[in-house]
């Protein structure tokens, strides 16, 4: 049997609840519910004699009416493994996760994000994910032979840290595969410095709000220091292939960054399960916020319907 769920009791799942926390908290207590900030690692499952479910601090009795996912800590194999357990968990006990732990698990891992991108014909560099260093050092050579530079990346990480460029083999030589393995992607040459990328918010499967990020260094991830300016999210190519990254990831809410090649085709660098959205909202104002929990509480409103549906 499942446990009862609360009706206006919301999680926010964060270690780090600062300005998306407050602005998230403020926004659900406008729309009628209470918020209590929670890590993941404070939650556990329990299988007894009452069946299963999701133990969490302050839910003794209840499970809280959705929970809204703004992190998800780093850790062991099995600790990370545990943490989207728990997502898993709650969405199998009929409790909506905004985002859910099928969508993380593919957007935190590039390898499965650029793969799952291909595989539905989404524009996306050309990737190489391998072990092996002499292998990865001859892909190296034979794209720098065909005039063509790469990136390293580590498999998981964002804010554009850890990022790599190889020009040359001596860059390859002198680096270290994080954790054991390469993440290897054709750097797409955009004509810089300056050096510009697009950052598109898709909710509920449409793109809603886009800014450009402008930078002399070739990151342009906003925490690197890039410029963000509010860009036109009506843009058919722009529009489409975001919104199609998104369907492809099958999640709620996504950043997805696009890039422009020297042809002027877009193509999608990433796409972020859990973007931060500080940047967008100073450039394109507070309807972002907005967007976002009109969406999540749309979802809890759907999971009661249909629970009350199943009830009767």
């Amino acid at each position: 049997m499942k446990p009862p769920r609360s009706s206006t009791r919301v999680v926010i799942a964060t270690d780090d609840p600062g300005w998306h926390g407050r602005v998230l908290a403020s926004g659900l207590a406008r729309r009628g519910y209470t918020v209590d900030m929670l890590s993941l690692k404070d939650c556990h499952l329990e299988v007894g004699p009452a069946g299963p479910t999701v133990v969490m601090p302050g839910f003794e009795h209840e499970l809280p009416a959705g929970m809204f996912v703004r992190g998800v800590p780093g850790g062991t194999l099995e600790e990370v493994i545990l943490r989207l357990d728990a997502l898993h968990a709650l969405s199998l006990l009929d409790v909506p996760v905004f985002n859910t732990g099928r969508a993380i698990e593919r957007t935190v891992d590039k390898a499965l994000t650029s793969f799952v991108l291909a595989l539905h014909g989404i524009a996306t560099p050309r990737t190489w994910v391998l072990e092996q260093r002499a292998a990865a050092r001859a892909i190296v050579a034979d794209a720098l032979g065909r005039g063509v530079r790469l990136v390293s990346k580590p498999l998981f990480g964002s804010q554009g840290e850890g990022l790599l460029l190889l020009d040359s083999l001596a860059a390859f030589d002198a680096a270290t595969p994080v954790n054991g393995v390469w993440y290897l992607q054709e750097f797409v040459e955009r004509g810089g410095p300056p050096y510009r990328d697009w950052r598109v918010l898709v909710v509920d499967g449409v793109a809603r709000h886009a800014m450009s990020r402008t930078s002399e260094h070739w990151i342009t991830n906003r925490a690197q220091g890039a410029r963000c300016e509010m860009a036109p999210v009506d843009s058919g190519a722009l529009r489409d292939l975001a919104e199609r990254a998104a369907a492809a990831l099958d999640i709620d809410y996504a950043g997805v960054d696009l890039m422009r090649d020297g042809a002027g085709q877009w193509v999608v660098g990433e796409v972020n399960g859990v973007p931060a959205w500080w940047g967008l909202q100073q450039a394109c104002g507070e309807a972002v916020t907005d967007g976002l929990l009109d969406a999540f509480v749309a979802k809890m409103r759907r999971a009661r319907m249909v629970g009350a549906a199943g009830a009767a």
